[in-house]
């Protein structure tokens, strides 16, 4: 008969952790990371939104009820970009509390999603065809998997498991944030013009009704949209790794 020495704790699975945590030196499946690539897919799917919407401003006679519909979204857009850097500077810095505040902006976006459809089902002035609703339901159950992905996968738990008082505030990160992507734009969107400029003349593209021009354009806003995303994501990691750096070196 086995002693009670030799049986594993009472809801300690044998060789783990206890609750069923995975050990903090095995490694990850990469399944943690799906909600981080999920999270940069919908901000630069944000910052594209937000860099196209120029004809909004030039167009005449849009309802009302269109317009600022529209514009909402936009606003939204903006609340998402900045928010998610948050986010990504938690993630970046492995903090326990990326799992909770993702789950909240997640629920936020599937909620802002859904508000839409309903809006734009409800007000004669749209017109909602069947892929711009499969479109969202894919977004809300990409969403809805990332979120069991943190909260219910022991793997993810263990991943995100850094203290939190080695992550900034969130008052530092927006700040980085905001000055990252406002930098980020304007050499981004530099490079991109001369990157656009210099391809259209190697390449000899016509210049006819201002085709070199456009193409200069659109390389520039690429860098622009590139730009501001890395420009973003890099400050607050920045901002991330020198709080952990001087959290370490308090210790």
């Amino acid at each position: 008969m086995t002693s009670s020495n030799e049986q594993p704790a009472s809801g300690t699975p044998a060789g783990g952790m206890p609750g069923g945590l995975t050990p903090a030196g095995r490694p990850d499946s990469g399944l943690s990371f799906v909600p981080v690539v999920w999270l940069l897919f919908v901000m630069a799917w944000s910052v594209y939104w937000l860099v196209s919407a120029r004809w909004l401003f030039e167009s005449s006679g849009l309802p009302d009820r269109v317009f600022y519909f529209v514009l909402g979204g936009l606003a939204f857009d903006i609340v998402t970009i900045v928010w998610g850097l948050y986010l990504l500077g938690l993630a970046l810095s492995r903090s326990a509390r990326f799992p909770r505040h993702f789950t909240i902006w997640q629920i936020t976006t599937i909620a802002w999603r859904l508000a839409e459809q309903v809006y734009a089902l409800t007000v004669p002035d749209f017109t909602v065809s069947a892929r711009e609703l499969a479109i969202a339901a894919t977004e809300i159950v990409i969403g809805l998997f990332c979120i069991y992905l943190l909260r219910r996968r022991d793997e993810a738990k263990a991943f995100y498991a850094r203290p939190e008082a080695q992550a900034p505030s969130a008052f530092s990160s927006i700040v980085a944030a905001l000055a990252g992507i406002i930098l980020g734009a304007v050499v981004g969107t530099v490079a991109g013009f001369a990157l656009g400029a210099g391809i259209a003349e190697a390449t000899d593209i016509s210049c006819f009704e201002g085709g070199c021009g456009y193409f200069a354009v659109f390389i520039g806003l690429a860098g622009l949209v590139v730009g501001a995303i890395g420009g973003g994501v890099l400050s607050v990691w920045l901002v991330h790794r020198r709080s952990r750096k001087v959290a370490i070196g308090g210790r």
